[in-house]
């Protein structure tokens, strides 16, 4: 009985998670290999087994037994490369059936390096995964030796590896932390409707609960914050805001720009445009930081978001009824009408065109055309006043310049 043999495919096996009947093939094919080198015929009929319970060796060659011990050194060294190359390409073969069934899954590791920008992170004993540099938090850095958790993005196989994409600025990343670390969601109480994300700085969070006596937003948050605490630490410190899913778009926007308080809404479904109207204090709120809170809102509904103070409304409104009642056949009721399909301006009226207005409002054609035509002239006209304002302003400020050297 061969006992080393079989120890040694043993830990082979363990050590390299292939399976063991791979090894044995591999070795046997290895054989062969060394066989037809030592006899110098590279197309002999060679056969070699080996017996899986006791380790035993049998070859022959032209069905004639043949001791494969006595092949010599070179054999000998053709057969330990192709034994090299095989258990390589199973090993390959190994990692990438492992870690293709666990795409999108969160994985913990230690980083190794830092290699051009990408972080290698180090998986199991054998398996490194690669964070490009644009899949890893901005402003976030890791020490070598250091715990990492991350999201397995992509596994891809090459000609001589597997390599293992990972990411921790993925949407999907904050899913399953949230799946980590809200019970509710992961038994499919609470569902995550909508995300939208900014890696590093914030992410908006829409969640709906499938039992009325669950609220959705509270359990996210956890008892005095304790489960968002957790993901935010995890995120270095990203802000995250979890809002109340609701089918309605009017209130689901109202939700999403929080933690602005939103007067009035107005929706285009036209344009799929919301213009939101909220107070001057709440201004700078709704907008965000650069624009993010806006910004982060539009994605998470899905709604190309106008944010107006309530004067810059009843500009629009004014501009509108008054570019209205210059088309002869229009009256007041029409601009309630148009209102009511959320056009709230003459650049909204002309970007919608006639056919809304008389398939939706009931406008008769050419009025229709006529009140479309004479909206593009106001926004023609606005532009040009815009511009000339525009050109006025410059050489005063030149000139303010000179004086002040």
């Amino acid at each position: 009985m061969n006992q080393e043999l079989l120890r040694i495919v043993e830990n082979i096996a363990g050590d390299k998670n292939i399976d063991k009947e791979s090894i044995f093939v591999d070795l046997e094919e290895a054989m062969i290999s060394a066989a037809r080198k030592h006899f110098g015929e590279p197309d002999c009929d060679v056969e070699v087994s080996i017996d899986r319970g006791t380790g035993e060796i049998t070859a022959f060659k032209d069905e004639i037994q043949i001791d494969i011990r006595q092949l010599g050194r070179i054999p000998a060294q053709t057969a330990k490369q192709v034994i090299i190359q095989k258990i390589r390409a199973d090993e390959r073969d190994s990692i990438y059936a492992e870690f293709v069934q666990r795409k999108g899954e969160i994985i913990s590791g230690t980083v190794v390096r830092y290699d051009s920008g990408t972080l290698i992170v180090n998986l199991d004993r054998w398996t490194e995964g690669h964070m490009p540099k644009g899949e890893q938090i901005m402003g976030q850095t890791h020490r070598v030796g250091e715990r990492v958790r991350c999201l397995i993005l992509d596994v891809k196989e090459t000609s001589n590896q597997v390599r293992i994409i990972l990411s921790r600025t993925h949407p999907d990343f904050i899913r399953k932390l949230f799946a980590l670390e809200v019970p509710e969601i992961s038994e499919k109480i609470i569902e995550i409707r909508a995300l939208a994300r900014e890696a590093g700085y914030r992410t908006k969070v829409a969640v709906t609960s499938f039992d009325e006596k669950v609220d959705p937003v509270g359990a996210c948050v956890g008892v005095r914050g304790s489960r968002i605490k957790s993901i935010v630490e995890e995120l270095g410190g990203e802000k995250i805001d979890i809002v109340r899913w609701n089918e309605s778009s009017q209130v689901l926007v109202t939700n999403a720009l929080m933690p602005a308080k939103v007067s009035e809404i107005a929706l285009c479904f036209e344009l799929y445009r919301a213009v939101v109207v909220v107070d001057e204090d709440q201004l700078s709120l709704a907008i965000g930081k650069h624009g993010q809170n806006v910004r982060l809102a539009a994605r998470l509904t899905g709604w190309d978001i106008d944010i107006l103070t309530p004067e810059e409304y009843n500009q629009g409104i004014e501009l509108l009824a008054n570019c209205v009642k210059t088309v002869e056949g229009a009256d007041e009721p029409v601009v309630d009408k148009l209102i009511a399909l959320g056009v709230i301006s003459v650049a909204d009226m002309d970007d919608v065109g006639a056919e809304p207005l008389i398939s939706e409002l009931k406008i008769e054609p050419n009025l229709a055309q006529r009140l479309v035509a004479a909206a593009a002239k106001e926004v023609k006209r606005l532009a040009e006043g815009s511009k000339q304002e525009k050109t006025q302003k410059q050489p005063a400020q030149e000139t303010e310049a000179g004086d002040s050297q």
